[in-house]
């Protein structure tokens, strides 16, 4: 039976309501906890992403938290949908496999968020440092036999006697 048929005319389960509450209130928690300590530990990372401008840290900081609410909180929803729970085993089961799906995509949007400041706060950094030093000697080109080009040359693995 496909799922449309199966969800038309599923009977309905009382073990399903509190299913939903505890799933709902549990998956805003998270969201909401998880998304404070981003905030406050992004905070860190932005500043020193963006020295010169704090305020403009403050505002990268609030957007990715808004997005992380969007993102999170959407797919909460998405996958809040159960069928059958006819005992209260089936509904703990339920509920179990919802939380676990969403702290997944919890785990992964964190990383996600990580691998962002690591990357801005790289790139940072990459854009203050010093200018390469200058050569301080030359060494002569890689000479060949005769007849060989320089490329060949470059790649001769062995030791060239002096013509």
């Amino acid at each position: 039976m496909d799922p449309v048929t199966y969800a038309a005319n599923a009977p309905t389960s009382p073990f399903l309501v509190p299913v939903y509450i505890t799933y709902a209130i549990v998956a805003l928690g998270l969201t909401i906890g998880l998304a404070r300590v981003l905030f406050r530990s992004g905070a860190v990372f932005l500043e020193d992403v963006f020295k010169d401008t704090p305020k403009m840290a403050e505002a990268v900081n609030r957007l990715l938290v808004v997005g992380f609410y969007l993102l999170n909180l959407g797919y909460a929803a998405l996958i809040m949908k159960a069928y059958g729970a006819n005992t209260a085993v089936d509904a703990a089961e339920v509920l179990a496999w919802k939380l676990g799906a969403l702290l997944v995509s919890l785990g992964v949007m964190h990383f996600f968020n990580m691998y962002l400041f690591f990357r801005s706060r790289r790139r940072s950094q990459l854009a203050v440092l010093p200018p390469p030093v200058a050569p301080q000697m030359r060494l002569p080109a890689a000479q060949g036999r005769p007849g060989w080009s320089n490329e060949q040359a470059a790649y001769a693995h062995f030791p060239v006697a002096a013509p």
